[in-house]
Protein backbone atom coordinates (compact mmCIF):
# COMPACT_ATOMS: atom_id res chain seq x y z
CA UNK A 1 0.00 0.00 0.00
CA UNK A 2 1.15 3.58 -0.69
CA UNK A 3 0.40 6.12 2.00
CA UNK A 4 -0.95 9.59 1.23
CA UNK A 5 2.23 11.27 2.49
CA UNK A 6 4.69 8.54 1.53
CA UNK A 7 8.31 9.41 0.94
CA UNK A 8 9.31 9.69 -2.68
CA UNK A 9 12.02 7.05 -2.37
CA UNK A 10 9.48 4.27 -1.78
CA UNK A 11 10.35 1.43 -4.14
CA UNK A 12 7.79 0.93 -6.88
CA UNK A 13 8.24 -2.42 -8.65
CA UNK A 14 8.41 -2.13 -12.40
CA UNK A 15 5.65 -3.83 -14.41
CA UNK A 16 4.29 -3.73 -17.92
CA UNK A 17 0.82 -2.41 -18.63
CA UNK A 18 -0.45 -5.83 -19.61
CA UNK A 19 0.96 -7.70 -16.58
CA UNK A 20 -1.86 -9.56 -14.87
CA UNK A 21 -4.66 -7.66 -16.60
CA UNK A 22 -5.02 -9.45 -19.92
CA UNK A 23 -5.00 -6.49 -22.29
CA UNK A 24 -2.68 -4.90 -24.76
CA UNK A 25 -0.90 -1.69 -23.83
CA UNK A 26 -0.63 -0.19 -27.29
CA UNK A 27 -4.05 1.47 -27.17
CA UNK A 28 -3.53 3.32 -23.91
CA UNK A 29 0.23 3.63 -23.42
CA UNK A 30 0.39 6.82 -25.46
CA UNK A 31 -2.50 8.41 -23.58
CA UNK A 32 -1.95 11.86 -22.12
CA UNK A 33 -2.53 12.00 -18.35
CA UNK A 34 -2.73 15.15 -16.23
CA UNK A 35 -1.77 14.68 -12.56
CA UNK A 36 -3.11 17.23 -10.08
CA UNK A 37 -2.07 17.44 -6.42
CA UNK A 38 -0.88 20.42 -4.38
CA UNK A 39 1.51 18.16 -2.39
CA UNK A 40 4.76 17.87 -4.34
CA UNK A 41 5.66 14.60 -2.58
CA UNK A 42 2.37 12.97 -3.58
CA UNK A 43 2.64 14.34 -7.09
CA UNK A 44 6.12 12.91 -7.66
CA UNK A 45 5.13 9.57 -6.18
CA UNK A 46 2.06 9.36 -8.41
CA UNK A 47 4.16 10.23 -11.44
CA UNK A 48 6.73 7.54 -10.62
CA UNK A 49 3.97 4.99 -10.07
CA UNK A 50 2.42 5.63 -13.47
CA UNK A 51 5.81 5.72 -15.20
CA UNK A 52 6.50 2.30 -13.70
CA UNK A 53 3.26 1.12 -15.28
CA UNK A 54 4.50 2.25 -18.69
CA UNK A 55 2.84 5.63 -19.05
CA UNK A 56 5.18 8.31 -20.33
CA UNK A 57 2.98 11.25 -21.40
CA UNK A 58 2.41 12.61 -17.90
CA UNK A 59 1.90 16.25 -16.91
CA UNK A 60 2.19 16.96 -13.16
CA UNK A 61 0.52 20.14 -11.83
CA UNK A 62 0.53 21.45 -8.28
CA UNK A 63 -1.30 24.71 -9.08
CA UNK A 64 -5.06 24.04 -9.17
CA UNK A 65 -5.71 27.28 -11.08
CA UNK A 66 -3.62 26.00 -14.00
CA UNK A 67 -5.54 22.73 -14.40
CA UNK A 68 -8.40 23.75 -16.70
CA UNK A 69 -6.27 26.04 -18.95
CA UNK A 70 -3.69 23.25 -19.27
CA UNK A 71 -6.37 20.73 -20.17
CA UNK A 72 -7.97 23.05 -22.73
CA UNK A 73 -4.57 23.47 -24.39
CA UNK A 74 -3.46 19.82 -24.35
CA UNK A 75 -6.71 17.80 -24.17
CA UNK A 76 -5.47 15.06 -21.87
CA UNK A 77 -7.13 11.66 -22.01
CA UNK A 78 -7.32 11.37 -18.23
CA UNK A 79 -7.07 13.73 -15.26
CA UNK A 80 -6.03 12.26 -11.90
CA UNK A 81 -7.37 14.85 -9.47
CA UNK A 82 -6.91 15.54 -5.77
CA UNK A 83 -9.84 17.13 -3.93
CA UNK A 84 -8.34 18.86 -0.91
CA UNK A 85 -6.29 21.75 -2.33
CA UNK A 86 -5.94 25.39 -1.22
CA UNK A 87 -7.49 28.20 -3.26
CA UNK A 88 -9.41 26.00 -5.67
CA UNK A 89 -10.40 22.52 -4.57
CA UNK A 90 -11.16 19.52 -6.75
CA UNK A 91 -14.91 20.09 -6.69
CA UNK A 92 -14.46 23.56 -8.16
CA UNK A 93 -12.21 22.14 -10.88
CA UNK A 94 -14.85 19.51 -11.69
CA UNK A 95 -17.43 22.29 -11.99
CA UNK A 96 -15.20 24.13 -14.45
CA UNK A 97 -14.67 20.95 -16.44
CA UNK A 98 -18.44 20.43 -16.52
CA UNK A 99 -18.93 23.92 -18.00
CA UNK A 100 -16.87 22.85 -21.03
CA UNK A 101 -19.75 20.64 -22.21
CA UNK A 102 -20.13 16.87 -22.51
CA UNK A 103 -17.99 16.53 -25.63
CA UNK A 104 -15.06 18.42 -24.10
CA UNK A 105 -15.18 17.24 -20.50
CA UNK A 106 -12.21 14.98 -19.65
CA UNK A 107 -12.26 11.59 -18.00
CA UNK A 108 -11.48 12.24 -14.30
CA UNK A 109 -10.14 9.88 -11.63
CA UNK A 110 -10.34 11.41 -8.17
CA UNK A 111 -7.40 10.39 -5.97
CA UNK A 112 -7.88 11.82 -2.49
CA UNK A 113 -7.44 11.26 1.23
CA UNK A 114 -11.11 12.18 1.80
CA UNK A 115 -12.95 8.97 2.73
CA UNK A 116 -16.41 10.39 3.50
CA UNK A 117 -19.18 8.84 1.44
CA UNK A 118 -20.75 12.25 0.77
CA UNK A 119 -17.49 13.41 -0.83
CA UNK A 120 -17.38 10.33 -3.03
CA UNK A 121 -21.00 10.79 -4.12
CA UNK A 122 -20.51 14.51 -4.68
CA UNK A 123 -17.43 13.93 -6.84
CA UNK A 124 -19.14 11.29 -8.96
CA UNK A 125 -22.22 13.47 -9.40
CA UNK A 126 -19.94 16.36 -10.41
CA UNK A 127 -18.57 14.39 -13.35
CA UNK A 128 -15.74 12.24 -11.99
CA UNK A 129 -15.72 8.76 -13.52
CA UNK A 130 -13.94 7.00 -10.63
CA UNK A 131 -12.76 7.58 -7.07
CA UNK A 132 -9.77 6.19 -5.14
CA UNK A 133 -8.87 7.02 -1.56
CA UNK A 134 -5.36 7.32 -0.15
CA UNK A 135 -3.52 5.21 0.76
CA UNK A 136 -3.90 3.21 -2.45
CA UNK A 137 -2.27 0.20 -4.07
CA UNK A 138 -0.42 0.18 -7.36
CA UNK A 139 -2.58 -2.68 -8.59
CA UNK A 140 -5.80 -0.77 -7.93
CA UNK A 141 -4.41 2.39 -9.55
CA UNK A 142 -3.29 0.42 -12.63
CA UNK A 143 -6.68 -1.25 -13.04
CA UNK A 144 -8.71 1.93 -12.65
CA UNK A 145 -6.46 4.00 -14.91
CA UNK A 146 -6.54 1.23 -17.52
CA UNK A 147 -10.34 1.00 -17.44
CA UNK A 148 -10.84 4.75 -17.67
CA UNK A 149 -8.41 5.09 -20.56
CA UNK A 150 -10.05 2.24 -22.46
CA UNK A 151 -13.44 3.89 -21.93
CA UNK A 152 -12.02 7.21 -23.12
CA UNK A 153 -10.57 5.57 -26.22
CA UNK A 154 -13.94 3.99 -26.92
CA UNK A 155 -15.63 7.39 -26.60
CA UNK A 156 -13.11 8.91 -28.99
CA UNK A 157 -13.70 6.09 -31.45
CA UNK A 158 -17.47 6.54 -31.27
CA UNK A 159 -17.12 10.31 -31.58
CA UNK A 160 -14.86 9.88 -34.60
CA UNK A 161 -17.35 7.54 -36.25
CA UNK A 162 -20.18 9.93 -35.49
CA UNK A 163 -18.22 12.77 -37.07
CA UNK A 164 -17.66 10.63 -40.15
CA UNK A 165 -21.37 9.85 -40.33
CA UNK A 166 -22.23 13.52 -39.88
CA UNK A 167 -19.82 14.41 -42.67
CA UNK A 168 -21.40 11.81 -44.94
CA UNK A 169 -24.88 13.08 -44.12
CA UNK A 170 -23.72 16.65 -44.77
CA UNK A 171 -22.19 15.66 -48.12
CA UNK A 172 -25.31 13.74 -49.12
CA UNK A 173 -27.53 16.63 -48.06
CA UNK A 174 -25.34 19.00 -50.07
CA UNK A 175 -25.62 16.73 -53.09
CA UNK A 176 -29.41 16.76 -52.81
CA UNK A 177 -29.40 20.53 -52.39
CA UNK A 178 -27.15 20.97 -55.42
CA UNK A 179 -29.37 18.66 -57.47
CA UNK A 180 -32.47 20.62 -56.51
CA UNK A 181 -30.64 23.84 -57.29
CA UNK A 182 -29.78 22.58 -60.77
CA UNK A 183 -33.42 21.63 -61.34
CA UNK A 184 -34.51 25.06 -60.14
CA UNK A 185 -32.13 26.78 -62.54
CA UNK A 186 -33.29 24.69 -65.46
CA UNK A 187 -36.92 25.44 -64.68
CA UNK A 188 -36.06 29.11 -64.72
CA UNK A 189 -34.34 28.72 -68.08
CA UNK A 190 -37.39 26.89 -69.45
CA UNK A 191 -39.57 29.90 -68.66
CA UNK A 192 -37.05 32.24 -70.33
CA UNK A 193 -37.12 30.30 -73.59
CA UNK A 194 -40.90 30.45 -73.63
CA UNK A 195 -40.90 34.21 -73.11
CA UNK A 196 -37.99 35.14 -75.38
CA UNK A 197 -36.04 36.48 -72.42
CA UNK A 198 -32.35 35.94 -71.81
CA UNK A 199 -30.66 34.11 -68.99
CA UNK A 200 -28.90 37.33 -68.09
CA UNK A 201 -32.19 38.98 -67.15
CA UNK A 202 -32.87 36.42 -64.45
CA UNK A 203 -29.25 36.57 -63.32
CA UNK A 204 -29.51 40.35 -62.91
CA UNK A 205 -32.91 40.39 -61.24
CA UNK A 206 -31.99 37.55 -58.87
CA UNK A 207 -28.77 39.28 -57.82
CA UNK A 208 -30.58 42.59 -57.37
CA UNK A 209 -33.18 40.77 -55.27
CA UNK A 210 -30.49 39.24 -53.05
CA UNK A 211 -28.80 42.65 -52.72
CA UNK A 212 -32.07 44.22 -51.56
CA UNK A 213 -32.64 41.41 -49.09
CA UNK A 214 -29.19 41.99 -47.65
CA UNK A 215 -29.75 45.76 -47.49
CA UNK A 216 -32.93 45.04 -45.56
CA UNK A 217 -30.88 43.01 -43.06
CA UNK A 218 -32.53 39.67 -43.81
CA UNK A 219 -29.42 37.53 -43.28
CA UNK A 220 -27.40 35.23 -45.50
CA UNK A 221 -29.77 32.24 -45.49
CA UNK A 222 -32.74 34.31 -46.67
CA UNK A 223 -30.65 36.11 -49.29
CA UNK A 224 -29.21 32.87 -50.65
CA UNK A 225 -32.70 31.39 -50.95
CA UNK A 226 -33.89 34.55 -52.66
CA UNK A 227 -30.97 34.43 -55.10
CA UNK A 228 -31.76 30.85 -56.13
CA UNK A 229 -35.58 30.94 -55.92
CA UNK A 230 -36.28 34.22 -57.74
CA UNK A 231 -35.28 32.92 -61.22
CA UNK A 232 -38.46 30.82 -61.18
CA UNK A 233 -40.76 33.80 -60.78
CA UNK A 234 -42.23 33.36 -64.29
CA UNK A 235 -42.15 29.55 -64.50
CA UNK A 236 -45.94 29.59 -64.92
CA UNK A 237 -45.55 31.07 -68.41
CA UNK A 238 -44.86 27.50 -69.51
CA UNK A 239 -48.63 27.01 -69.30
CA UNK A 240 -49.60 30.10 -71.34
CA UNK A 241 -50.50 29.46 -75.02
CA UNK A 242 -48.05 30.87 -77.57
CA UNK A 243 -50.77 32.93 -79.25
CA UNK A 244 -51.07 34.94 -76.06
CA UNK A 245 -47.58 34.76 -74.57
CA UNK A 246 -45.86 35.78 -77.81
CA UNK A 247 -48.48 38.27 -79.01
CA UNK A 248 -46.68 41.47 -80.08
CA UNK A 249 -49.53 43.88 -79.44
CA UNK A 250 -51.80 44.65 -76.53
CA UNK A 251 -53.89 41.91 -74.96
CA UNK A 252 -57.62 41.72 -75.22
CA UNK A 253 -59.31 41.54 -71.82
CA UNK A 254 -59.83 37.78 -72.00
CA UNK A 255 -56.22 37.31 -73.13
CA UNK A 256 -55.00 39.37 -70.21
CA UNK A 257 -56.89 37.14 -67.79
CA UNK A 258 -55.15 34.10 -69.30
CA UNK A 259 -51.79 35.85 -69.10
CA UNK A 260 -52.29 36.69 -65.43
CA UNK A 261 -52.86 33.03 -64.68
CA UNK A 262 -49.13 32.37 -65.08
CA UNK A 263 -48.81 33.29 -61.39
CA UNK A 264 -51.15 30.57 -60.17
CA UNK A 265 -49.81 28.09 -62.73
CA UNK A 266 -46.29 28.75 -61.45
CA UNK A 267 -47.39 28.34 -57.84
CA UNK A 268 -49.06 25.04 -58.74
CA UNK A 269 -45.94 23.76 -60.53
CA UNK A 270 -43.77 24.58 -57.50
CA UNK A 271 -46.13 23.34 -54.79
CA UNK A 272 -46.12 20.04 -52.91
CA UNK A 273 -42.52 19.98 -51.67
CA UNK A 274 -41.05 20.97 -48.31
CA UNK A 275 -37.78 22.19 -49.88
CA UNK A 276 -37.01 25.74 -48.71
CA UNK A 277 -36.00 26.91 -52.18
CA UNK A 278 -39.17 25.58 -53.82
CA UNK A 279 -41.36 26.97 -51.05
CA UNK A 280 -39.88 30.44 -51.51
CA UNK A 281 -40.05 30.08 -55.30
CA UNK A 282 -43.72 29.24 -55.00
CA UNK A 283 -44.40 32.38 -52.95
CA UNK A 284 -42.48 34.49 -55.46
CA UNK A 285 -44.23 32.99 -58.49
CA UNK A 286 -47.62 33.60 -56.89
CA UNK A 287 -47.06 37.12 -55.51
CA UNK A 288 -44.47 39.00 -57.57
CA UNK A 289 -47.27 40.77 -59.50
CA UNK A 290 -49.10 41.88 -56.35
CA UNK A 291 -48.98 45.64 -55.70
CA UNK A 292 -48.57 47.59 -52.48
CA UNK A 293 -51.92 49.37 -52.96
CA UNK A 294 -53.82 46.13 -53.58
CA UNK A 295 -54.32 46.59 -57.32
CA UNK A 296 -52.09 43.68 -58.31
CA UNK A 297 -52.91 40.07 -59.09
CA UNK A 298 -53.82 37.25 -58.59
CA UNK A 299 -54.94 37.77 -54.97
CA UNK A 300 -55.14 41.55 -54.63
CA UNK A 301 -52.98 41.54 -51.51
CA UNK A 302 -52.23 44.86 -49.84
CA UNK A 303 -49.01 46.14 -48.21
CA UNK A 304 -47.15 43.80 -45.90
CA UNK A 305 -49.69 41.05 -46.56
CA UNK A 306 -47.66 40.51 -49.71
CA UNK A 307 -44.79 38.16 -48.78
CA UNK A 308 -41.48 40.01 -48.51
CA UNK A 309 -39.84 37.89 -51.20
CA UNK A 310 -42.66 38.79 -53.62
CA UNK A 311 -42.25 42.50 -52.86
CA UNK A 312 -38.49 42.36 -53.39
CA UNK A 313 -38.65 40.44 -56.67
CA UNK A 314 -41.35 42.78 -57.97
CA UNK A 315 -39.11 45.84 -57.88
CA UNK A 316 -36.00 43.99 -59.11
CA UNK A 317 -37.90 42.37 -62.00
CA UNK A 318 -39.63 45.54 -63.15
CA UNK A 319 -36.47 47.67 -63.03
CA UNK A 320 -34.38 45.20 -65.02
CA UNK A 321 -37.20 44.63 -67.52
CA UNK A 322 -37.46 48.40 -68.09
CA UNK A 323 -33.75 48.90 -68.79
CA UNK A 324 -33.53 45.77 -70.99
CA UNK A 325 -34.22 45.67 -74.70
CA UNK A 326 -36.89 43.28 -75.93
CA UNK A 327 -38.13 42.41 -79.41
CA UNK A 328 -41.24 44.46 -78.66
CA UNK A 329 -39.57 47.49 -76.98
CA UNK A 330 -36.43 49.57 -76.62
CA UNK A 331 -34.50 49.67 -73.37
CA UNK A 332 -35.31 52.59 -71.09
CA UNK A 333 -32.63 54.93 -69.86
CA UNK A 334 -31.69 54.29 -66.24
CA UNK A 335 -32.93 57.73 -65.15
CA UNK A 336 -36.33 57.12 -66.74
CA UNK A 337 -36.60 53.68 -65.13
CA UNK A 338 -35.62 55.16 -61.78
CA UNK A 339 -38.27 57.88 -62.10
CA UNK A 340 -40.85 55.20 -62.75
CA UNK A 341 -39.77 53.20 -59.71
CA UNK A 342 -40.05 56.33 -57.56
CA UNK A 343 -43.44 57.19 -59.01
CA UNK A 344 -44.72 53.76 -57.98
CA UNK A 345 -43.69 54.18 -54.33
CA UNK A 346 -46.66 53.14 -52.15
CA UNK A 347 -48.56 52.24 -55.32
CA UNK A 348 -46.85 49.29 -56.97
CA UNK A 349 -43.87 48.95 -54.66
CA UNK A 350 -43.11 48.71 -50.95
CA UNK A 351 -41.95 52.25 -50.00
CA UNK A 352 -39.14 50.95 -47.79
CA UNK A 353 -37.82 48.84 -50.64
CA UNK A 354 -37.97 51.79 -53.03
CA UNK A 355 -35.83 53.80 -50.60
CA UNK A 356 -33.37 50.92 -50.25
CA UNK A 357 -33.29 50.51 -54.01
CA UNK A 358 -32.37 54.14 -54.53
CA UNK A 359 -29.84 54.02 -51.69
CA UNK A 360 -28.12 51.03 -53.30
CA UNK A 361 -28.41 52.17 -56.90
CA UNK A 362 -24.65 52.21 -57.49
CA UNK A 363 -24.37 48.52 -56.51
CA UNK A 364 -27.43 47.67 -58.60
CA UNK A 365 -25.87 49.33 -61.65
CA UNK A 366 -22.68 47.35 -61.05
CA UNK A 367 -24.77 44.18 -61.33
CA UNK A 368 -26.36 45.51 -64.50
CA UNK A 369 -22.97 46.30 -66.08
CA UNK A 370 -21.33 43.07 -64.97
CA UNK A 371 -24.09 40.93 -66.48
CA UNK A 372 -24.90 43.10 -69.48
CA UNK A 373 -26.27 41.52 -72.63
CA UNK A 374 -23.56 40.72 -75.20
CA UNK A 375 -23.36 43.18 -78.07
CA UNK A 376 -24.98 41.97 -81.27
CA UNK A 377 -22.60 42.35 -84.19
CA UNK A 378 -23.91 43.95 -87.37
CA UNK A 379 -24.40 41.61 -90.31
Amino acid sequence: MIASKAAIDVHVPACRLDDGFGFEASGVQDSKILLVDDETVNLKLLQRSLEALGYSRLTPLSDPYAVVPNYEKNRHDLVVLDLNMPGMNGFEILKKFHSLGNDDMPSVLVLTAQHAQEDRIRALRSGAQDYITKPFSIEELAARVRNLLHAQLDRKLIRGRNLQLEQRVFERTQELYDTRLQIVRRLGRAAEYRDNETGLHIVRMSKISALLGDALGMGKEFCDLLLHASPMHDIGKIGIPDCILLKPGRFESHEWEVMKSHTTIGADILSGDDCDILNMAREIALTHHEKWDGSGYPLGLIGVKIPLEGRIVAIADVFDALISERPYKKAWEVDSALEFIQSQRERHFDPELVDLFIGNLSEILKIRNRFAEPAVSAT
